[in-house]
């Protein structure tokens, strides 16, 4: 899989997803940051179902949207690291026989369990909120931009992007 992720036209995606989950993010900045979040980016986190270059593009354009607007390193760190989770976990899920909704619906509960828990604690322990709760309302936003992103990959579930790149 890694050798696949390292030819010009994967670099390629991997950096318009980047660009996409970064300039998506820091255009809703007012809601994509703090305890009550919902970063429409991480609608994107689901397209490893569909392009395993997503995942160093939603790594990278996290990343580069925690170093730009987050308040803390811990957000900068942990805040990237669980995109990139999400983003794995996603991936992983691709080879499972479910229904072609079943899916994306499992899918989109990776980036929801992973940003509810792992940001959550961040935010919890750096903004001193309390930690279930904060838990909870990250992990809400998360499924709210989730749920965009099973309309999209559903949307893009028939596109050859193999056929596509040669056109």
């Amino acid at each position: 899989m890694f050798k696949r992720l390292l030819n010009t036209r994967s670099l390629c995606i991997s950096a318009v997803i980047a660009a996409l989950y970064a300039a998506l993010t820091l255009l809703l900045a007012p809601i994509s940051y703090g305890p009550l979040q919902c970063r429409v980016s991480e609608a994107l986190t689901l397209l490893p179902v569909l392009l395993p270059e997503a995942i160093p593009g939603l790594t990278v354009g996290c990343l580069i949207s925690n170093l730009i607007g987050s308040a803390t390193p811990w957000d900068i760190v942990f805040g990237t690291l669980a995109t990139l989770i999400a983003a794995v976990l996603t991936y992983l899920l691709r080879g499972k026989t479910v229904t072609k909704w079943q899916l994306p619906l499992l899918s989109a509960l990776m980036p929801v369990l992973s940003n509810g828990i792992i940001v959550g604690l961040v935010l919890s322990l750096t903004l001193n909120l309390p930690l279930v709760a904060t838990m909870i309302e990250v992990a809400v936003g998360e499924a709210v931009a989730c749920a965009l992103g099973v309309l999209l990959v559903c949307a893009l579930k028939g596109v050859d992007f193999d056929r596509l790149a040669h056109q």
